[in-house]
C-alpha cells in the first residue's frame, strides 16, 4: 500500500501531466511518470519575485500541485546567500534524457546526482530498484531521497560521495545517467561500463548520447534539445567587473545578444565552465554581457561593441572565432563526442571540422 499523502486531485493532475508529455503508452515511461508522486519528492519548491526574493511553496499552497505536475524545472534547494543548490528538472527534459537512455529489462543503471530522488524513482519503476544505483554528493539530499523513495515504494542503492568515481561496488552498469552539468564524461564512470553501454550527460549547454565501444572509448552525439544543468560545484566566485572596465577597451562586431543566444552552445565547449552576467537598463533591455572563467580570465562587452578584457588570455578573441564558425542556427545534433583513454573531444560536422578538447579528469 503506498504511504505518500494522495489524493483524487493529484491521482487526475499525474494522468494528465503523463499524457501531457506525449509520451508512448507502450514505451514504460508514461506509466512511470503516470505513477511515481512527483509531490512525494518536491513537497517544496521556490518561486522568485520581481525583487529576485524566493518565497517558498508546499503542499496545501494554492497552485502546488499544479505547478508541480506541470512542466517546469523547480528550484528545491538554496544555500546560504539564496543561490540554488538543487532542482527537480523539466520534466519534457528528463523524458527526453530517459528516452536517450534506452534502457532494456535486465539493465543495471548508474545515476550521478540523485538530487530529489524523483528521476531515481523513476528508473526504479521501469528497471526495478535493485538495478539503480544513485549517488550524490549532498549527505542529506541522499537522506531525504532515500526517505522520499521509501514512501513511494522503492529502496535502490543511494549512497552520498562524488559521483564522478561512480559505485564500483555495484558496477559494472550498461546505462549510465547525469543529472548534474559536467565538463567532460569521468573516466571513472567509463571504467564502470560495459561494452556498449549508453552514457547520457549534460555537457556544456548540450547533453550528450554517448555509448561505449571498448575500454576507455565512447562516442556519439549531442541530443538536438536545448538544456543547461546545476553544475557539480558551485559557480566560481565573479571577479571585480566593474574593474575590466578601466582595461584598454576595443571594438567587436559580435553583440551581446550573440553570447546569450546563437553562440551560448559552442561557447560551453570551447570555454568549459564559463560564467556569465548580464547588466540590464530601467527596461530590462540588457546593455553589456561580462564572462570569465575560474581562473580569473575576464572579459566585457557592451551594445556599442566596446570589448575590455583581464588576464593574459583574451576571452573575447574565443568568442570572435566562434562568431566566424558559426554565422547561422546552430543544430545540436551536428556535433560529435569522442572519447579515448587519453582525449575527448567535440568536433562539429566532419571529421576534420572545427573540434575542441574537454578538460582531462583525473581520479
Amino acid at each position: 500500500m503506498n504511504s505518500w499523502p494522495d489524493t483524487g486531485t493529484s491521482a487526475a493532475l499525474r494522468h494528465k501531466y503523463a499524457t501531457d508529455l506525449a509520451l508512448d503508452r507502450d514505451g514504460g515511461w508514461f506509466q512511470a511518470f503516470a505513477d511515481v508522486p512527483r509531490h512525494v519528492f518536491v513537497p517544496r519548491f521556490f518561486t522568485q519575485g520581481t525583487d529576485g526574493a524566493w518565497q517558498p511553496v508546499s503542499w496545501g499552497d494554492v497552485g502546488y500541485l499544479e505547478v508541480v505536475y506541470g512542466d517546469a524545472a523547480l528550484t528545491t534547494q538554496l544555500d546560504e546567500h539564496g543561490f540554488p543548490t538543487s532542482s527537480s528538472s523539466q520534466p519534457s527534459l528528463m523524458l527526453t534524457m530517459l528516452q536517450a537512455l534506452d534502457v532494456h529489462d535486465g539493465n543495471r543503471v548508474f545515476e550521478l546526482g540523485t538530487g530529489t530522488g524523483y528521476n531515481t524513482a523513476l528508473l526504479s519503476h521501469r528497471l526495478g530498484e535493485k538495478r539503480v544505483t544513485s549517488v550524490d554528493v549532498d549527505p542529506e539530499l541522499v537522506a531525504a531521497a532515500l526517505g522520499r523513495l521509501k514512501q513511494a515504494g522503492h529502496i535502490p542503492t543511494l549512497a552520498a560521495g562524488d559521483g564522478t568515481l561512480g559505485y564500483p561496488r555495484r558496477a559494472p552498469y550498461d546505462r549510465i545517467i547525469a543529472t548534474a552539468g559536467l565538463h567532460a564524461i569521468p573516466p571513472a564512470l567509463l571504467e564502470q561500463a560495459t561494452d556498449g553501454a549508453v552514457i547520457v550527460a549534460p555537457l556544456g549547454y548540450g547533453i550528450v548520447r554517448a555509448q561505449v565501444t571498448g575500454p576507455g572509448h565512447a562516442t556519439g552525439r549531442f541530443l538536438p534539445t536545448p538544456a543547461h544543468f546545476m553544475a557539480l560545484r558551485s559557480p566560481a566566485t565573479p571577479p571585480n567587473l566593474d574593474a575590466v572596465r578601466n582595461e584598454e577597451p576595443r571594438t567587436t562586431s559580435v553583440a551581446p545578444h550573440d553570447v546569450l543566444g546563437r553562440l551560448k552552445f559552442p561557447l560551453s565547449l570551447a570555454l568549459p565552465g564559463y560564467t556569465s552576467c548580464t547588466w540590464k537598463d530601467d527596461q530590462g533591455q540588457v546593455t553589456a554581457v561580462g564572462l570569465w572563467t575560474a581562473d580569473g580570465f575576464v572579459a566585457t562587452v557592451d551594445t556599442t561593441g566596446t570589448v575590455r578584457h583581464s588576464g593574459p588570455v583574451r576571452l573575447w578573441d574565443r568568442v570572435e572565432e566562434l562568431a566566424k564558425t558559426f554565422t547561422d542556427d546552430i543544430a545540436r545534433d551536428d556535433f560529435v563526442l569522442t572519447i579515448t583513454p587519453t582525449r575527448q573531444t567535440v568536433t562539429y560536422r566532419e571529421p576534420d571540422g572545427p573540434s575542441w578538447h574537454l578538460p582531462t579528469l583525473s581520479h
